[in-house]
């Protein structure tokens, strides 16, 4: 097992916290192994509390308006920062020049560098010169691994006798990865062992045991790397439950997704996150999203599973419409709903446990 925490982390997330592009940070925030997470980096939104922000409940991780009040703080409080971590998920995955002088400062402030981004900032010439000269390293979590030590898909996901829950989604950015660890942590405490199969960059950051970055991978790799996730989580801790977390959507133009876990990770009930009040593809106005019931028709047409519960991202609905949406949505599709970050789990666990008893031993 790795040996966690790597170090303490400062979150860059730059006129993006409380949006879909700082999504990386929202979650590490909110939960990571990984990294202690001292504070976060944003201007627009600086000397408040990250988790009034998100979920209207504090965490005592603050936001400062740049590296250097962030920098002073930890000289206060006596905690030593050694991350500077990219909390930022831009379209494309691309690095602003401006957002790029903030990363040379931290490198020259000794903070080692861990970036999800498309752009390799390890192959940065000007970055690399400044981090040998400070001792630092630069990591891209999102660089490709080598072809050598992928898997292709070999059917041993059949193996598998956990009941498997892929938790999909009706848009990219919507709290898919959110909802899994919410619902991996509740299973877990109520005395059902589970394990999460991260699938993207800010699942590795917050240190998943079983996961892949899908996004880096060569296609023909992609199917073969979720099953063996999936299996090597089965193999070696014989899980009850193995929750995978969802990328894109089906219909997303820009970050389709699903299909592939749907075809290799062969889930026994899918769950679907959904944002009630987003009209349009995250990031695409004019691109409507598809309605909640034919997407669910779509997931359950390709995979042949059932869609067997909602859990809806709160984005732009008051805390007072909350209750009534999800019973609107429940009456309307005739399946449970939930906002599992503020109505709690127990409908969607009560659902999947269900299904539990339905697996039968495959040895």
């Amino acid at each position: 097992m790795a040996d966690f925490p790597e170090g303490n982390a400062i979150i860059f997330c730059e006129e993006a916290f409380g949006t879909p592009n700082g999504k990386t940070a929202h979650g590490l925030v909110r939960r990571t192994k990984r990294y202690s997470v001292l504070s976060v980096i944003d201007s627009t939104c600086a000397f408040n509390d990250s988790g009034e922000i998100l979920d209207g409940r504090p965490n005592g991780i603050s936001i400062f308006p740049d590296l250097s009040t962030a920098l002073d703080n930890t000289r206060t409080t006596g905690l030593h920062a050694t991350h500077f971590v990219i909390g930022l998920a831009p379209d494309g995955g691309r690095l602003s020049p401006e957002h790029r002088t903030s990363v040379i400062e931290a490198i020259q402030s000794g903070l080692n560098i861990d970036s999800g981004l498309h752009d390799f900032l390890s192959e940065d010439e000007e970055m690399n010169r400044y981090a040998q000269e400070h001792n630092v390293r630069i990591r891209d979590v999102r660089k490709p691994p080598l072809p050598s030590t992928l898997h292709f898909f070999s059917g041993k996901i059949e193996q598998v006798n956990s009941l498997k829950v892929a938790v999909l989604g009706t848009d990219s950015a919507v709290g898919k990865r959110t909802t899994a660890w919410v619902l991996t942590e509740a299973l877990n405490a109520a005395g059902n062992r589970t394990e999460i199969i991260g699938t993207g960059q800010t699942a590795w950051m917050q240190g998943v045991s079983y996961g892949i970055i899908m996004d880096s991978l060569i296609n023909d790799f992609v199917s073969g790397e979720i099953e063996h996730a999936v299996w090597s989580a089965w193999n070696e801790c014989r899980p009850d439950v193995i929750i995978i977390e969802g990328q894109g959507s089906l219909m997303n133009p820009a970050y389709p997704g699903g299909f592939e876990i749907l075809a290799a990770g062969r889930p026994d009930v899918i769950i679907l996150q959904h944002a009630p009040a987003r009209k349009d593809y995250d990031g695409f106005p004019g691109y409507p999203i598809q309605p909640l019931d034919i997407q669910i028709k779509a997931v359950e047409l390709i995979s042949e599973k059932p869609v067997v519960a909602v859990t809806i991202n709160h984005e732009n609905l008051s805390r007072d419409l909350i209750a009534s949406t999800c019973q609107e949505i429940e009456h309307r599709i005739g399946r449970p709903t939930a906002d599992v970050l503020l109505q709690g789990t127990d409908k969607i666990i009560q659902t999947i446990l269900s299904f539990l008893g339905a697996k039968s031993p495959k040895e």
